[in-house]
């Protein structure tokens, strides 16, 4: 097919990574729409930049799933960063797919991957740049469907106006039933004499009988005076008061993307992902993927093979990650670790294992699949003291975390990240402290090792993020705390770490604050904290989630003008 590019090569020489907007990666899928009647054009979107989307699972397995299909044209679309975004509003350059570089308003769905909260003002920016009206009341038959997915739809009323549907779940279960949908009332629905959204009316009422649809625009929500909401009521009969989230129960049965697209420039994980289970068996409290993707599914070790040989050979990658939610628990880590150990070894192929716990044989194989000397191990013990550990039913001892960081000093390593919360239910200052303890033990660890047999200085690096009641957890309930608060307890642990004989050993990073404050907001939000939305996408908020670009300013003047009472969704204890 004829491929003309979107960007003139004046605008492309302008910007920076001008690769992100090119497509024609090796296996990206091409169709012609001249040559199949009723194609299906679907753009798939993940909010951010290129190398943020092009490192999601979910994208490459519903790319994948839906260009099996005769009838659809799958195709990516990302957030341009912000030098390109002010070129495309000064020369109105409607956004356009990677593939057919055609611009997105002219495809039937635009499907939109709502992965973390922090994205919410770029949802706006792809809408606003793809030239299609923010609100889902203002469209007509002109413009795609916009349908979210991801695990911010577990609660969607902040993003409610925007979207025309929202699909709660895992994609590969009634996708095809919402696209078969699509295609028959497509071919049935004549438009000679219809009036102007007409098509789009009917089908969104048709699509919200499919199980795990959910249509913001045919439920109407009533508000008790304390501003509690009141009633969650649809508007018809025939419309569903609930909606089950979708999950796959064996992941045996459905497709995995054998030939991952592969990027022109550097991702933020440039390697093939293999997914060998989904859910967990720990049950963490705070925990939002632990409880919406249960129950724990286990993906068959021999179809991992094959699919870990496909993917090496269709894509040049040069490492490979084992994807899970806690991939120690996988029934068959140790033969499938080996398998790629013993068929890839002479190929130079790294083997990336993340969420592992730090026991012998998962130190045994990193020193077999890692280069010690640079790599670091990490631990989120997520609390410093036990009886916290215990509150947010972690399941880890401080025997169990120092026994794992001298084994893992022992075999080599000097690099070691501990992850930890603050600010969660029941949590007190001596708790906080005990984040200082704790890494002051295990930096004393490394200094019990012979100084011969040390690797180098000792690095031990503390992260702490502050606690975010998500919807579906067992801690959705809680309050937060301020902005001021926030701050006092990293100072805690601040203060308590340069107290400690080690301190020269270890480092201490803090999230932002404030930030934290609108992740909660957005997440425990309703549907007038759409407005919220809009206002700090009007003040010019976007990229939220990166730091060079957040500006907590914009979002305080749009929560000033929109009224918005922040404690009420934060602070505030849930009944």
């Amino acid at each position: 097919m004829n491929r003309k590019l979107a960007l003139p090569e004046t605008i492309l020489l302008d910007v920076e990574k001008p690769a992100r907007y090119l497509g024609n990666e090796v296996n990206a899928v091409y169709k012609d729409p001249q040559q199949i009647s009723g194609l299906i054009r679907f753009a798939m979107c993940f909010p951010d930049v290129y190398e943020i989307g092009m490192s999601h699972l979910g994208i490459q397995i519903l790319y994948d799933m839906f260009n099996r299909r005769e009838d659809c044209w799958c195709e990516r679309v990302y957030s341009p960063w912000t030098d390109l975004d002010k070129i495309m509003r000064e020369q109105n350059i409607p956004l356009f797919a990677l593939e057919s570089q055609d611009p997105v308003k002219d495809f039937d769905f635009l499907g939109i991957t709502i992965q973390y909260e922090m994205c919410y003002t770029n949802i706006l920016q792809i809408l606003e740049l793809s030239q299609i009206p923010l609100l889902a009341k203002d469209r007509d038959d002109s413009v795609p469907l916009v349908i979210g997915g991801g695990p911010c739809t577990y609660n969607p009323e902040p993003l409610a106006d925007f979207f025309d549907l929202f699909y709660i779940g895992e994609g590969e279960t009634v996708y095809d039933a919402l696209l078969d949908l699509y295609r028959d009332m497509k071919q049935n629905f004549s438009k000679q004499g219809e009036e102007s959204g007409s098509f789009r009316r009917a089908f969104l009422r048709a699509a919200s009988h499919i199980e795990g649809i959910y249509v913001p625009s045919l439920y109407d929500v009533s508000y008790h005076q304390d501003g509690t909401i009141k009633e969650m009521r649809p508007l018809y009969p025939d419309v569903p008061e609930k909606v089950r989230k979708q999950i796959v129960m064996n992941l045996n049965e459905v497709s995995y993307p054998e030939k991952p697209i592969v990027p022109f420039i550097k991702v933020t994980q440039d390697r093939v992902t293999l997914e060998i289970q989904r859910g967990c068996i720990r049950g963490c409290r705070f925990c939002q993927a632990g409880m919406i993707y249960r129950p724990t599914r286990e993906r068959d070790v021999s179809l991992l093979k094959h699919y870990a040989d496909s993917m090496l050979r269709s894509t040049g990658h040069e490492e490979i990650s084992l994807s899970s939610l806690s991939s120690s628990d996988y029934s068959c880590l140790k033969e499938i670790v080996m398998y790629l150990i013993d068929t890839f070894q002479g190929e130079n192929i790294n083997i990336s294992l993340p969420s592992l716990r730090i026991d012998a044989f998962s130190l045994d194989v990193m020193s077999r699949v890692q280069d010690i000397r640079k790599s670091s191990l990490t631990f989120a013990p997520e609390a410093g003291s036990q009886r916290m550990r215990d509150v947010i039913n972690k399941g880890l001892t401080q025997e169990v975390i120092l026994k794992g960081a001298s084994e893992a000093f022992a075999g080599g390593w000097s690099k070691v990240k501990l992850y930890f919360m603050l600010g969660l239910p029941t949590e007190t200052d001596e708790d906080r402290k005990d984040i200082a303890h704790l890494a002051n033990e295990i930096a004393a660890a490394y200094y019990e090792i012979p100084k011969d047999q040390r690797n180098g200085r000792c690095q031990i690096t503390v992260s702490t993020s502050f606690f975010v009641p998500k919807p579906f957890t067992p801690f959705q309930w809680a309050g937060m705390h301020h902005v001021g608060d926030y701050l006092g307890f990293a100072g805690t642990v601040n203060h308590e770490m340069k107290q400690m004989i080690n301190y020269r050993s270890i480092r201490y990073n803090w999230h932002q604050a404030d930030e934290t404050i609108l992740e909660g907001l957005l997440a425990r939000g309703d549907r007038r904290c759409g407005a919220l939305v809009l206002a700090a996408y009007r003040e010019g908020a976007l990229f939220d989630a990166w730091t060079e670009c957040h500006d907590d300013e914009k979002w305080q003047r749009a929560i000033l003008k929109t009224g918005t009472d922040v404690d009420f969704y934060t602070v505030r204890e849930r009944g």
